[in-house]
């Protein structure tokens, strides 16, 4: 029970701040386990039900925006929305490609270490480019190719998905605001698909109920929270604290463990 709390909290914290959930995923086993405490890796049945926290999380929070969605026929932002998220999900099918080096790449903390610096650096010109004046009832599709560019990186376990896509909204002028917004609703798609695609193993897993349970309420619970407190952080201060974050956590990582 004490892993699928702290499952919950790293997956709801870490989807949606921009410091990278899969590292964080792989990060804090490690250093959990050189302070001497040995917290289980999630398997399949837990991960796919953090997933699935995270995304009511995001659904509920931005629930206008996906109402406007499925009003797309009468609604002329929803056709927007509608748009933009179609386009930006398309270069995530570069995942279905390169599923075995990724779990290669992950398998070593220093890697995951040296993308959480990756993140850093791209954070830093997330930040340096947040002077955006445009909204996304103004977006276009190459607005949402090049953010759905930037989520397809994030393949790559330590760069984080939603930091490299405000980044790359913040880089394409929208106002920071607005480029969370249309980061969060990209993931929806991602996110959907990430625990829909591992329903069928969880099923005939052995899991227990209970924990699956817990894992998915402090997951979804925690990330409405990130939500809440990002969007207020990156319109008051910008980027730059979670940069300085992971490049210090990245550099700690290569470091010591």
């Amino acid at each position: 029970m004490i892993s699928a709390i702290v499952w919950g909290l790293v997956q709801g914290l870490t989807e949606f701040l921009p410091i990278s959930s899969s590292g964080h995923l792989v990060i804090v086993p490690a250093a959990l386990s050189k302070l001497g405490m040995e917290i289980a890796q999630p398997d399949l049945a837990v991960t796919t039900f953090l997933h699935l926290g995270t995304l009511l999380a995001v659904i509920v929070y931005f629930r206008s925006d996906v109402a406007r969605v499925f009003r797309s026929r009468h609604d002329p932002l929803g056709r927007r929305l509608l748009m933009l998220v179609l386009i930006g999900s398309l270069p995530a099918a570069i995942g279905l490609f390169v599923e075995e080096q990724v779990e290669r790449f992950q398998q070593s903390v220093t890697n995951v270490g040296w993308a959480l610096v990756g993140t850093g650096l791209i954070l830093a010109f997330g930040h340096l480019r947040r002077q955006g004046e445009r909204t996304l009832a103004a977006g276009r599709p190459r607005d949402a190719l090049a953010v759905g560019l930037a989520q397809a990186l994030a393949i790559i376990p330590g760069i984080s998905r939603s930091g490299a896509t405000i980044s790359a909204g913040n880089g394409r002028r929208f106002v920071p605001a607005e480029s969370a917004r249309f980061a969060f609703l990209l993931g929806i798609p991602a996110i959907t698909a990430a625990g829909v695609l591992q329903l069928p193993e969880v099923i005939g897993s052995d899991a227990l109920w209970s924990h699956l349970a817990v894992g998915f309420l402090i997951a979804a619970v925690s990330g409405y929270v990130a939500i809440a407190w990002l969007l207020r952080m990156i319109t008051r201060v910008g980027l730059a604290p979670f940069s300085v974050y992971c490049l210090t956590i990245g550099a700690l990582t290569v470091v010591l463990l």
